[in-house]
């Protein structure tokens, strides 16, 4: 089956504990409705840093990404239903919905290795 990537984008930060509280049970919920779809339900980015061509970085994102989620689904019809269902919305946050393409070589190769 796809797998599709959604990557989350800006969205506003709760304004108090219990906003956040009140959106992250939200979240939690939506993700029970997805049921098995989901492969991985939530990886909040941290720490971004951009690297450049000839590998000056620095610290910041140019694309205002927070974090992502990956399903699976029968098609990009039922990826976007998905996404348009999702909380992040509701704090106007927008979704990029983006069909993973498999690619041989991948992580199924053995033990994956660390960067030291």
């Amino acid at each position: 089956m796809p797998q599709y990537i959604f990557v989350y984008l800006g969205g506003e930060y709760p304004t108090s504990p219990e906003e956040g509280q009140k959106h992250f049970e939200q979240y939690q919920q939506w993700l029970i409705s997805l049921g098995d779809a989901v492969i991985s339900p939530a990886i909040p980015f941290k720490d971004t840093h951009t690297v450049q061509p000839g590998g000056q970085a620095s610290p910041g994102t140019i694309s205002a990404m927070s974090g992502m989620s990956i399903i699976q689904a029968d098609s990009m019809e039922k990826a976007l239903e998905a996404a348009k269902s999702c909380p992040f919305l509701e704090i106007n946050g927008t979704l990029e919905v983006s069909e993973m393409i498999e690619m041989s070589g991948g992580s199924d190769q053995g033990d994956s290795q660390k960067v030291n």
